[in-house]
């Protein structure tokens, strides 16, 4: 009885434990998460996959207890099994201890030792991707492939952090690792760039980003770098590159622990290189664009300068922000902003073009600034200048054909400045104000020399399109006299255009037709966009140069008739010229140049430019 006893409780103790070996249910997400479980995701874990490896050769519970020890175990184990699953458990083990390593080390020899090992982690990483073995290449199919390039891309990133761990040095040397001595030379020759350009390189992936819709990055192999250019005739405004860095890695296992590993770090401008070869391969690079930009835009000034500028009537020092220095047969895209704007406005559309490859490799974008309250045939004077000073500047001898084949963008205010870019005025803008000949006209000679160039435009012979967004070619019906007459009140008189002051203005206003209102004040840019300004009237109805193609982009809100529709500032009526290759309508407000179809339009029309060249 007492046996029988015994033996039922024996079932009964079964029967209320779980089973050893069994399944849980979880969900789709959980699912994933737990697939997707690596050195990567979760900290000093690694992936099913090493752990499999090491299992299969007992290391598994020497690792969780000396994991230096277990992966010098499995890396002579490695020299002898040629199975790739060994070199991607090196990779990943090395990874995650160089984690611990860089996390709990306190002292310069703990961080000199993690950057060694993440390192050597990329080293493994290349080997499973790329190295020789009698295996096949691993699948792209395989989470572990996906793994591996992580793997090598960050490990490469940490294994060349500088001393105080903020950006990175590239440099080449002797790198004595665990696993073996590796000789790394530097290769800079597709760059464009030499290295004495950059003041320092920074890791793309060390920044988040924010202001922009889309991060745009490539997948691939190698380090997105930010590299932050010093200020040169080429890149008046500095510059941050977006490069990337690549380590090809010659040789194999065996010729690495004995001491011949031989590495090359490679460094491409993504501007131009989207993949390398290795090994009869097509491998592609990993690239950021944005970061750079971000980083380059990150400038609290910049974002207000144009307020500022409108309100001061301070000249612009610097009128083109250049985000990438000059490299010859690349077409520049100017980009002209409106009204109470800056440069910044154009963020989100330039963002976007450079993410298409063949863009970035054949434009250079250019930022144009300036004080947007200054009459606009002042300000177009000024682009007109220079336009002019900087293809001399970058190109001496003009002998880079694409700087001849430039494309101006223009948005509101902007897209009238770009109009005077390609037009042939001769003395239309004159008799505007005048009757008499211009040459007969007794002023300061100073003050007659800038008329002059602010009232005689020739097309500029580099200009070859000109692409206008939600602009006023017939005025604007919110600059009312009482707006212009409040906004006159605001701002001071452009220095460059008065200098000599109030009296020098009144023996100019005796000798011309000054429109009512205007004789004790110098006219701004919004008196030079009301409706009815005959000057105005003058320029839409001048012709652009015969070799010029014009696109039009009109914004008009959402739920109006087009025809009698506006944007909040302009109406179609005024945007709406005769003659432009294209015209084209966004659903929008006025600010149209960061909306995704306008985008999608400009890159459209740049695409085509390259077409015709």
């Amino acid at each position: 009885m007492i046996l029988v006893y015994r033996f039922a409780l024996i079932i009964l103790f079964l029967v209320g434990c779980a089973a050893p070996v069994g399944v849980t249910k979880v969900s789709p997400k959980e699912s994933y998460q737990i697939a997707n479980m690596n050195s990567l995701s979760d900290e000093g874990k690694v992936s099913n996959n090493t752990k499999a490896v090491l299992q299969r050769f007992n290391l598994l519970d020497l690792y969780d207890k000396n994991p230096q020890l277990a992966i010098g175990n499995l890396y002579q184990i490695a020299l002898l099994d040629q199975r790739r699953d060994l070199l991607f458990a090196l990779a990943e083990t090395s990874y995650a201890y160089a984690e611990s390593l860089a996390e709990n080390g306190n002292s310069q020899k703990s961080s000199e030792q993690a950057k060694d090992l993440f390192l050597q982690s990329a080293v493994y990483a290349y080997f499973y991707l790329l190295g020789e073995s009698n295996q096949p290449l691993p699948s792209p199919y395989d989470n572990q492939f996906r793994e591996a390039c992580e793997i090598y891309n960050r490990g490469l990133e940490q294994g060349f952090k500088d001393s105080n761990g903020d950006g990175l040095s590239l440099t080449g040397g002797i790198r004595k690792l665990a696993g073996g001595t590796l000789t790394i030379t530097r290769e800079t020759n597709e760059l464009g760039w030499q290295l004495s350009n950059f003041e320092a390189f920074y890791s793309a992936d060390a920044y988040d980003i924010y202001g922009f819709t889309v991060r745009n990055r490539t997948p691939g192999l190698g380090v997105p770098i930010i590299g932050v250019a010093h200020k040169t005739s080429e890149a008046p405004n500095g510059g941050a590159i977006p490069i990337t860095a690549f380590l090809r890695i010659t040789g194999n296992l065996s010729d690495f622990q004995a001491g011949r590993g031989i590495a090359s770090l490679e460094l491409y401008s993504a501007y131009d290189d989207s993949e390398v070869e290795v090994n009869g391969q097509h491998v592609p690079l990993q690239s950021d664009t944005t970061a750079p930009l971000a980083y380059h835009l990150n400038d609290p000034e910049l974002w207000k300068a144009g307020l500022k500028n409108f309100i001061s009537g301070v000249d612009v020092e610097n009128h083109v922000l250049m985000i990438q220095p000059y490299q010859p047969g690349r077409i520049p895209v100017v980009l002209v902003h409106g009204t109470i704007s800056s440069p910044t406005a154009w963020a989100e559309m330039v963002n976007t073009l450079r993410s298409d490859p063949v863009l970035r490799k054949r434009y250079q974008f250019w930022f144009y600034q300036y004080n947007s309250d200054a009459p606009i045939v002042h300000s177009a004077a000024i682009l007109r200048e220079t336009l002019i000073k900087m293809i001399d500047q970058l190109d001496p001898e003009h002998k880079d054909s694409a700087l001849s084949r430039m494309v101006v963008i223009g948005h509101s205010q902007g897209g009238l400045l770009t109009n005077l870019m390609a037009v042939n005025s001769s003395d239309r803008f004159w008799h505007v104000i005048s009757d008499q000949s211009f040459e007969t006209l007794k002023i300061d000679p100073l003050i007659k020399n800038n008329m002059s160039k602010a009232l005689f435009f020739k097309p500029l012979p580099f200009v070859k399109r000109v692409i206008y967004i939600s602009t006023p070619h017939r005025g604007s019906f919110l600059t009312k006299d009482w707006v212009r007459k409040f906004v006159r009140f605001l701002i001071t008189s452009p220095i460059d255009l008065v200098k000599g002051g109030a009296a020098k203005y009144k023996q100019l206003v005796g000798q011309v037709n000054m429109p009512p209102g205007l004789s004790d004040k110098l006219p701004t840019s919004l008196d030079g966009m009301s409706i009815g300004n005959p000057m105005m009237k003058v320029l839409v109805e001048t012709p652009l140069a015969p070799d010029v193609t014009s696109h039009s982009i009109i914004a008009v809100l959402p739920g109006e008739d087009i025809k009698t529709g506006n944007d909040g500032v302009v109406e179609y009526s005024s945007a709406h010229i005769d003659n432009v290759e294209s015209e084209y309508i966004v659903r929008t407000g006025h600010s149209a140049q960061g909306y995704p179809l306008t985008i999608e339009e400009i890159r459209r029309i740049l695409l085509q430019h390259l077409s015709q060249y």
